[in-house]
């Protein structure tokens, strides 16, 4: 629950989406206080009808923009989105080339062609879309198999027995 000084949609909606149930104005009554702690323990949300217009405008504005930005990642081929994954991670233009076994120039060119069908004209323009987007960064390959160690052959002896 949140005691606030002010009404604020987008602190609202940040509290909402951290797991409080409750906004009350810092002003309010005690018993207006009361009333809200007694609906936040039956598992109720309380949101003061003034904020309630606000904080439903902020979650739609924040789905609007996802969802655009869902439709321009899914423009990219599978080759393009794995080169953003990469841009998510941090990574530049060798890293990515040596993470996916291309030439850097081959690199540059899926990076210009993200940019270009994301809209965008910076990495890390890019990388804001691909995480509205809900896209996670390219995890790195595992270390290469290592094969198993090889046991020596054994020799079979053919001297008889005793000897030695």
């Amino acid at each position: 629950m949140v005691l606030a000084a002010a009404d604020d949609p987008q602190r609202a909606v940040r509290a909402l989406q951290a797991g409080a149930n409750g906004w009350v104005a810092r002003e309010s009554s005690l018993g207006a206080l009361m009333a809200v702690v007694r609906g936040v323990l039956r598992d109720e949300t309380h949101l003061p009808p003034a904020l309630l217009t606000g904080v439903v405008r902020e979650l739609t504005s924040a789905r609007r923009d996802r969802s655009e930005s869902e439709r321009l990642v899914a423009a990219l081929t599978p080759r393009e989105e794995e080169v953003l994954r990469c841009m998510v991670a941090g990574l530049g233009r060798q890293a990515v080339a040596e993470r996916l076994f291309l030439s850097p120039h081959t690199v540059r060119t899926h990076m210009q062609n993200v940019l270009g069908k994301l809209g965008v004209h910076s990495t890390l323009a890019a990388v804001a879309v691909a995480r509205r987007a809900g896209i996670t960064p390219s995890e790195p390959p595992g270390p290469p198999a290592v094969p198993a160690p090889v046991p020596p052959p054994t020799v079979a002896s053919t001297a008889g027995p005793g000897a030695g």
